[in-house]
């Protein structure tokens, strides 16, 4: 399905059914997918990239209209919704496959990171040093189909429970006015 005015953002940080998980939720995001950016390998599987063999972060590409949802408030969302203090690492999640990255579409994708990046720091909004990564987008390598809506359709696993429900509840009470109607 193709939208009109449509742009890409693709985020790392941490596991790939969290953040899928999360943005689906976002009014003007009308598809997000999961999958693989920044290793050195081409067609990683999930396998080899969750032992951390391939360098590639599992990420999510996020399709969204910009007059609807702006890529400053997605970076607001990203950065509220993981720890991006923590190198390679999100909560139990350890690797640099769960690495905090920002790759970047275009330059001006690259200087809001950059500049979002320096806000925070300087308002000091966490108590450690961000190490989010922001470099260019080379390839991104779709992941395999059990995947997509992960989240959706395994809420009952203690995963979804114990990782990706906080993450929900963060997103709800803190942006409800982001969310589409029915995830509210």
């Amino acid at each position: 399905m193709k939208f009109e005015n449509t742009e890409i953002a693709t985020l790392a940080n941490g596991c790939f059914w969290c953040t899928e998980a999360v943005f689906n939720r976002v009014e003007g995001v009308y598809k997000v997918v999961s999958g693989y950016t920044g290793g050195h390998i081409k067609n990683p599987p999930y396998r080899e990239v969750c032992q951390g063999r391939t360098g590639h972060a599992e990420g999510i590409q996020i399709h969204f209209n910009p007059s609807v949802v702006s890529f400053d408030v997605l970076l607001e969302i990203f950065f509220a919704t993981h720890d991006p203090t923590t190198l390679n690492r999100q909560g139990y999640d350890v690797g640099t496959q769960y690495r905090s990255a920002i790759f970047y579409h275009s330059e001006e994708q690259r200087q809001k990171a950059m500049d979002f990046i320096a806000l925070l720091e300087q308002e000091k909004v966490f108590s450690s040093k961000i190490v989010t990564e922001v470099t260019p987008l080379d390839t991104f390598y779709i992941a395999e189909e059990d995947h997509k809506d992960y989240y959706e359709r395994n809420k009952e696993q203690s995963y979804c429970q114990f990782v990706i429900d906080p993450k929900i509840n963060k997103l709800k009470t803190h942006y409800s006015d982001k969310l589409k109607e029915k995830t509210i």
